[in-house]
């Protein structure tokens, strides 16, 4: 539907659950009174999928809720507008400055956010980030002030693409990365410029597009200041792509570059920031890399990563990343000949609720490899994929 969806209050979800619960229903009980697949509503109460109008107000009618959930759920948002609206005032209007310090502070922490929170309700947060921004460019203030603004809503415009795509929201997520280039470029910003590139070259990747998504990945090295996170992670956004083509050279050429620039890399402060790069993001992008090019080194890596991140086995403070070092280590496993175990881990991963919509495509990728094994524990593992699925 082009640029455009609803609106939805981060309460939804838990609203939904309450609601499932105080009646004494379980998932499978209201699929089956509402004719909804279980998955999608295990989507709809976790915040991986946003519901439609018309789906908050059937789920009303069967839970006699009387219009509360369709009253969470707004008229649809046109993104293209939105995105438009933004740049508008920036080429129109004077700004303010008067709140600038706390906006550039929302904008980290919303982006150290990212790692931890549900993408449907950061994506909530955003928005109402970005509104304020567009308020403020309709006031007046100075030329390095409103340098200042433009570069925050830059990063905002950023960060809600790359809360889009693991959504799977595709046109949204155009919209959005389109201003926050314009928006770079307008401001002379290379890092968010950079960052731009290497966030298309992501979305490129799980789309099988290899050839543009190693392209975009070398052109935002261009544009980054060298050193900088945007390219330090636009060159493991290269290696994986090589990886995924089977192109070994290619890959260890990609690997060394990004273990001579990340090698006496400090821990940046917030170093769940999505914008900084650190030595154990370092670690998890080299274990995927050696993952998806089935080299033996992969399973050490992995764990070591898991040690870094999860050392208690719940989640720890970056649960979306130790979800992916757990799918990075059941690949490895596979191909260690140890099928079982890799089935558990695999299941471990899917189970969290951690591995977001555009990263779904690697559980599956797990899921054939063990029941390519015929090893018993696929179905266990088969059992989780299909609970736990997002809805299309």
């Amino acid at each position: 539907m082009g640029g455009v969806v609803s609106h939805v209050d981060p309460r939804f979800g838990e609203h939904l659950r309450s609601l499932r619960t105080a009646r004494g229903l379980s998932l499978r009980a209201l699929g089956q009174l509402a004719h909804r697949g279980k998955s999608h509503l295990h989507d709809l109460e976790t915040g991986n999928k946003p519901p439609t109008p018309d789906t908050a107000r059937h789920l009303d009618r069967v839970l006699g809720a009387d219009g509360a959930l369709a009253r969470l759920v707004d008229q649809p948002v046109d993104h293209d507008a939105e995105a438009d609206e933004l740049m508008a005032r920036v080429r129109a209007s004077d700004v303010s400055t008067e709140t600038l310090a706390r906006i550039e502070a929302g904008v980290d922490d919303l982006a150290s956010a990212y790692a931890t929170s549900q993408s449907a309700n950061l994506l909530h947060l955003v928005r109402r980030h970005l509104a304020y921004v567009r308020r403020l460019l309709d006031g007046r203030c100075t030329l390095a002030d409103r340098r200042r603004l433009i570069v925050a809503g830059g990063w905002l415009s950023l960060l809600r693409a790359t809360v889009h795509i693991d959504l799977l929201h595709r046109s949204a997520a155009g919209a959005h990365l389109s201003t926050a280039a314009a928006l770079a470029d307008y401001a002379g910003h290379s890092e968010i410029r950079a960052w731009c590139l290497e966030t298309q070259a992501w979305d490129l990747l799980t789309r099988g597009d290899y050839r543009a998504a190693v392209n975009l990945s070398q052109q935002a090295q261009r544009v980054a200041s060298r050193g900088s996170s945007a390219q330090i992670q636009a060159i493991a956004q290269e290696a994986r792509v090589w990886a995924r083509v089977g192109d070994v050279r290619e890959t260890r050429h990609a690997l060394d570059r990004l273990e001579r620039l990340t090698a006496n890399l400090p821990m940046p402060d917030r170093a769940e920031h999505h914008y900084r790069y650190d030595p154990t993001k370092a670690l998890a992008y080299t274990a995927t890399t050696l993952a998806w090019a089935g080299d033996p080194a992969a399973e050490q890596v992995a764990r070591a990563v898991l040690r870094e991140l999860d050392p208690r086995g719940d989640g720890g403070d970056r649960p979306r990343r130790s979800a992916a070092a757990r799918l990075d280590l059941a690949l490895a496993l596979v191909a260690a000949g140890r099928p079982d175990e890799a089935a558990t881990v695999a299941v471990e991963a899917i189970t969290s609720g951690r591995v977001v919509s555009s990263n779904w495509w690697r559980a599956g990728e797990a899921l054939r490899r063990v029941e390519q094994t015929g090893t018993a524990e696929a179905s266990a593992l088969r059992e989780a994929y299909e609970v736990h699925q997002p809805s299309r």
